[in-house]
């Protein structure tokens, strides 16, 4: 059951981030830290979403569930950054061939169920449980994440809202963003593109020239590194 104080459908009044959206994605990372990193969803707790919110999380979760097109990517603007244990992408381009790379490695995946547990003006949070089958190997994982939506400043009242950051934190501690790992991490998004010719990809080539910063470092993952403690 949802609290009689949870926020609107449409949002809180609690804001995040710069309401300039010509800035890329980098500035609009979300960091936290979980007292536990148990990030197991109840659905019946899910904060209500506005028609418009709700449409944004189903594109979302079907392009985890390997449902990609062209139009479900266009969720992401041009200038985004894709953040999670195995990849950074800062643009769209290099996004979407995260997205119709995934069916080439897994054989299926299913969404288990999601909780909504921030639904501010410009950030959705939710927790989200999702299996994933191997290709080559027949095994399955299941993983609980916390999936953070940083949404557009030009879309965020829209039909269509955009996200300017997508972050998936399977752990207690948040990326560092430095290191051997955030190396990989980047160099993985940078060349799958490459080795793909999917006509919806070449939807995206422009994107390759979208505005981007460097990546930001912050030392650490914990509570000193920029990302304070929130149970969420």
């Amino acid at each position: 059951m949802v609290s009689s104080s949870s926020p609107p459908p449409t949002g809180s009044d609690k804001t995040h981030f710069p309401q300039d959206a010509s800035l890329p994605g980098e500035h609009f990372e979300a960091r936290q830290t979980h007292p536990t990193g148990d990030y197991t969803p109840d659905p019946s707790k899910s904060l209500p979403l506005s028609p418009q919110r709700q449409a944004l999380v189903e594109d979302i979760l079907a392009l985890y569930e390997m449902k990609p097109t062209v139009e479900r990517v266009k969720r992401y603007t041009p200038d985004c950054v894709y953040n999670d244990q195995f990849v950074y992408a800062n643009d769209r381009y290099k996004m979407a061939g995260q997205w119709f790379a995934l069916p080439k490695l897994f054989k299926s995946a299913e969404s288990h169920g999601y909780q909504v547990v921030t639904n501010d003006r410009d950030l959705i949070q939710l927790k989200h449980e999702e299996a994933w089958t191997f290709k080559i190997i027949p095994k399955t994982a299941v993983i609980n994440a916390l999936v953070s939506l940083s949404l557009d400043p030009a879309t965020i009242d829209s039909d269509f809202i955009r996200v300017k950051y997508h972050k998936d934190q399977a752990n207690d501690k948040d990326y560092s963003n430095e290191g051997l790992g955030a190396t990989f991490k980047k160099w993985q998004a940078d060349n799958v593109p490459k080795y793909m010719s999917s006509p919806e990809l070449k939807a995206f080539e422009a994107d390759k020239d979208a505005g981007k910063e460097s990546r930001r470092t912050y030392g650490s993952g914990g509570k000193e590194g920029s990302a304070p403690v929130k149970n969420l």
